[in-house]
């Protein structure tokens, strides 16, 4: 019984804990530093390429789908950019995957896309930081283009 009542200590403690980490902040950061980190590049291959905002494009040859990705990974201990460029690449890996899946060889006009609200950037990606979690949300085209 001694040993139950820590444990119901930390469980009503981590209970009031969670609902703070729901005010994520959305920070943008830099594609390009993303796809430098964690080997990216190299993960992600050149089977699929991808286009972010309204980056100019080869023909398009066929419209597959518009799909979204939204992932999250632990934050905790590590700095806001480390945990969304983390996070970014899961998203990334997950659109490639859909791709082939889908027999595209492109993902186009991708947006961040948190809680269903676009933001275009060429450049940058949003990423919800909380005091636990990390998140990501992109949406895009799934197309076969011209190579």
């Amino acid at each position: 019984m001694k040993k139950m009542i820590p444990v119901a200590v930390l469980l009503a403690v981590m209970s009031t804990a969670l609902p703070a980490s729901a005010s994520d902040d959305v920070l943008r950061f830099p594609i390009a530093g993303a796809m430098a980190a964690n080997d990216a590049q190299g993960r992600l291959g050149d089977e699929v390429s991808f286009y972010f905002g309204d980056q100019p494009t080869p023909p398009v040859l066929q419209r597959i789908i518009s799909d979204k990705t939204s992932l999250r990974t632990n934050g905790f201990g590590k700095s806001a950019e480390k945990a969304c460029n983390w996070v970014f690449l899961s998203a990334m890996l997950q659109l490639k995957k859909r791709a082939k899946d889908l027999g595209a060889n492109a993902v186009i006009n991708i947006v961040s896309n948190f809680k269903n609200v676009e933001m275009s950037s060429q450049t940058e990606f949003e990423c919800a930081d909380g005091a636990l979690m990390a998140g990501v949300a992109l949406k895009g085209d799934f197309v076969k283009i011209a190579k």
